[in-house]
């Protein structure tokens, strides 16, 4: 049975390079430019939350970070006008996570 790359090349595909492949893929949002992403926190009612903003992506994708958020962090959370606002200071974790799915955040 033909693998991948000899699909590719009988359909005229060029060849992925394996440095490419090996390099990490960075987020994008709807307009292609790699997001920036920043976290703070703020106190709101006595309770501090986090918020993560500059997010421009699907709200699908939106839903899929807060899900893992939550489950990550064991707190609860909502987006509000494509930010994502965690209960609690989680600050450093939900930078780490944000990394880890290959958004840059600053």
């Amino acid at each position: 049975m033909p693998g991948l790359e000899d699909l590719a090349s009988m359909l005229g595909m060029p060849e992925r390079k394996a440095e490419q492949a090996s390099t990490t893929p960075k987020r994008v949002g709807h307009d292609g430019q790699v997001l920036r992403l920043r976290v703070r926190t703020e106190k709101r009612r006595g309770k501090l939350i986090t918020i993560a903003w500059g997010f421009s992506s699907h709200p699908k994708e939106l839903e899929r970070l807060l899900t893992l958020l939550k489950k990550s962090l064991g707190a609860g959370g909502q987006i509000v006008d494509q930010t994502i606002e965690m209960q609690g200071d989680h600050v450093q974790r939900v930078k780490d996570l944000l990394i880890k799915e290959g958004y840059r955040v600053g």
